[in-house]
């Protein structure tokens, strides 16, 4: 837990608006406009559950209207409260803004603990939520559109459609009210595992440029280099996966509720996550060091370090023992603004939140176009892509043996040649775009602008001056 003398996550965030307000010299009206959270909807209501009448509280925010619809996931979690989801709807409007996804931001959230319920029972709850979010236009694909968030899963985003869609019966875009749908239910391919390929495309962004890697003390590529992960949920997971897997990097320490693990030798993930789903923790896992202060692993030597999890996990308490030379903030606001001062007087790099944890609201973004569209990605031009890679290959076969070259194409290329790409694969390209290009907008600001020390307040100077932008655009 953070120490009584911080600032709240809602003020940390606003903190770190106002030094990249600071810098942007805006008019002291349109700056408190950006700032300020629109407004927030709560709602309490009732649910009968075995046999007495549970009351539920829940909270649908919205920080900024400068692009609509608006755009956040809903969480589960006790935690849950009006300054936490106010402040995650502050971070969504900033992250899209830096994104260039066309969106206000949002963010919403239940207070309970979904493990406590059963499927039946939780889908009574969701349903009853949506229900009232609903009747007041805070679900609709044209004004207000969630996602899953921490706690929540493409389950609770289909019991939701389902719900709109019961409400709504001749509203064509039904389906558009809500992202992260399964795939039976109008999602897409690619949503579960956006926001940790996201991590992974960021993190294979920032090491394309040495210096940038030198700045944090390191060289090379990703492979070989050691990861400390904190939370091994759906963005953990997916990035500590592609990143070991596909990249070749050695994940050396996983934390988790009940303690953390750790072994020099790197740990494989798929195996981690299947005794984490058969024993509920990582305790007892065969070749690692079990450890049950799962959060003094935040301070253990590593290369990288990667909080997926909970806000705040980085504080004044445990920032100065921080040894990683780089963190990548793969969770929203897992480092305080106290502990972000405290880190980069220290010389750490940090890669922030508004751009590593975006791939999930780019992928959310494609699914809303889809459902709007009513076409699945690459269904009109696979085949005719296909057809035309076969032309080309055909003739130049044709060209060998006439001319007797003597040489033929190798059958791996021209099997992955000839593929024409499919909706995953454009999926990923196009969050694979979409995170260079974002990067590159906050390294101009890092390198090219005076006072700019740290990829942080050159994400928030991108994003405030382009969600200006739009304000003005409007008049204001």
């Amino acid at each position: 837990m953070t120490a009584q003398r911080e600032p709240g996550f809602r003020q940390s965030v606003d903190l770190m608006f106002n030094r990249a307000a600071a810098l942007l010299k805006l008019s002291p009206g349109l700056e408190e406009k950006i700032r300020v959270c629109n407004s927030t909807y709560t709602v309490r209501f009732g649910v009968r559950l075995r046999g007495r009448i549970e009351t539920f509280t829940g909270y649908r925010s919205v920080h900024s209207e400068h692009l609509e619809p608006v755009k956040g996931g809903i969480r589960y979690a006790l935690s849950v409260d009006q300054d936490e989801v106010e402040a995650l709807a502050a971070l969504m409007t900033y992250k899209c803004a830096l994104v260039e996804v066309p969106y206000g931001g949002a963010k919403g959230g239940l207070c309970l603990d979904p493990r406590q319920w059963e499927e039946h029972e939780l889908e009574q709850i969701t349903r009853r939520f949506a229900f009232e979010l609903i009747k007041r236009d805070l679900i609709n694909p044209a004004q207000n559109v969630p996602a899953p968030d921490m706690g929540t899963s493409e389950r609770e985003m289909a019991w939701i459609a389902d719900q709109y869609a019961r409400i709504h019966t001749t509203d064509i875009n039904a389906r558009a009210c809500v992202t992260g749908k399964p795939l039976n239910s109008g999602g897409i391919q690619g949503r579960v595992e956006a926001t940790g390929r996201g991590v992974q495309f960021a993190l294979r962004e920032f090491f394309r440029h040495p210096d940038d890697v030198a700045r944090a003390g390191l060289g090379g590529g990703i492979e070989g280099k050691r990861i400390i992960i904190q939370g091994l949920g759906n963005v953990g997971y997916h990035a500590a996966k592609f990143l070991s897997e596909e990249d070749g990097a050695r994940i050396v320490g996983i934390s988790e509720r009940d303690g953390a693990i750790a072994s020099e030798a790197g740990l494989n993930v798929e195996e981690v996550k299947a005794h984490l789903a058969r024993k509920g923790g990582v305790k007892d896992f065969p070749g690692a060091t079990f450890r049950p202060d799962s959060a003094r692993l935040l301070e253990e030597d590593c290369d990288i370090l990667i909080p997926a999890a909970m806000e705040g996990v980085i504080n004044l308490d445990n920032a100065a023992r921080i040894r990683a030379p780089l963190i990548l903030e793969a969770a929203n606001g897992p480092i305080t603004a106290g502990a972000d001062e405290v880190l980069r007087q220290m010389g750490k790099v940090i890669i922030p939140d508004l751009y590593a944890n975006a791939g999930g609201v780019t992928v959310s973004y494609f699914e809303w176009v889809k459902n709007l569209s009513h076409i699945r990605f690459g269904r009109i031009q696979r085949r005719q892509e296909e057809a035309q890679h076969e032309l080309l290959v055909r003739e130049l076969e044709r060209l060998s043996a006439d001319k007797g070259l003597g040489w033929t194409l190798a059958p791996d290329f021209k099997e992955r040649y000839l593929r024409g790409a499919g909706e995953l694969e454009l999926v990923r390209s196009g969050l694979d775009d979409t995170m260079r290009g974002a990067y590159q907008s906050m390294r101009e600001v890092w390198h090219g602008r005076e006072g700019v020390t740290d990829l942080r307040l050159a994400a928030y100077i991108v994003s405030v001056q382009r969600v200006a932008a739009s304000y003005r655009a409007k008049g204001l």
